[in-house]
């Protein structure tokens, strides 16, 4: 099972805190579930991938779906999600050959709508973003439809381009770069997700949902940009979550249970 760890803040200490992780997996559906809960906030993290049955050498095309949700321990508006870091599986493979991208500043001032036209051929995933904001009226929550765009390279490195757009207190359009780094190890990729501040920093992030899946032919080969293979029974995952206010929880893992065909 995974580790976890908890740091103390750069900016101000944490004495006291408690932590309770709660791990499971439910090998039926290949999902798995991991939660974090302190006195501040709370972390729910959910992921599944289908199909479950894959080759045990060769990579076969996936679809992952994941959800994050935070909140606050007897409510109100939780510290806001500043960075996210996750690490992915080396039975976990990335494809983006062929496949066009989508340049962050043509979409920069777009609607859902529009950016999803304007980019459509670079659509690798969706899902929605939830959030509430601190008004002097009390917290007001505001969400948008997601849209992942598979970005320029960065650095010689793929990318993915995040775009929502909000209304609460004002119309505020994000479109940002999130580089995807292939590494060594027990992980084979890791994404760096920066968060922008939300309603000109008064938003705090309550959830995040995502399907990742593309099927694609380019140079008349069929691909997928995300497949995955199962040489040991299990895909695993690895995150680390920055907060306003120097929190860092990290160690948060999910183990997902594959079927070697």
């Amino acid at each position: 099972m995974s580790h976890r760890r908890l740091r103390r803040g750069l900016r101000r200490s944490l004495p006291f805190l408690a932590i309770l992780l709660a791990f499971a997996i439910a090998a039926a559906t290949a999902s798995a579930t991991a939660m974090v809960e302190t006195r501040e906030l709370r972390i729910e993290l959910n992921a599944a991938f289908q199909p479950r049955d894959l080759p045990v050498h060769s990579f076969a095309p996936v679809r992952f779906e994941g959800s994050l949700e935070i909140s606050k321990p007897g409510g109100g508006v939780p510290p806001a999600l500043q960075q996210i870091v996750l690490d992915f599986d080396r039975d976990g493979r990335l494809d983006v050959s062929g496949l066009p991208t989508c340049a962050p500043e043509s979409i920069a001032q777009a609607s859902v709508d529009e950016a999803r036209a304007i980019c459509k051929g670079a659509i690798v995933g969706t899902g929605e973003i939830e959030a509430l904001v601190a008004l002097p009226s009390g917290p007001v929550p505001t969400s948008s439809p997601l849209t992942l765009f598979n970005g320029p390279r960065l650095e010689g490195k793929p990318t993915v381009i995040v775009h929502a757009r909000t209304t609460v207190p004002t119309q505020q359009t994000y479109a940002f770069t999130v580089p995807i780094e292939k590494r060594r190890g027990e992980f084979r990729y890791r994404a760096t997700v920066n968060i922008p501040p939300l309603a000109g920093g008064l938003g705090a992030v309550t959830k995040i949902s995502v399907k990742v899946g593309r099927r694609y032919s380019a140079g008349g080969v069929k691909r997928s940009y995300v497949a995955a293979r199962c040489s040991d029974h299990i895909l695993r995952s690895h995150g680390a979550f920055s907060f306003a206010g120097g929190l860092v929880i990290e160690g948060v893992g999910l183990e997902k249970y594959c079927a070697q065909r």
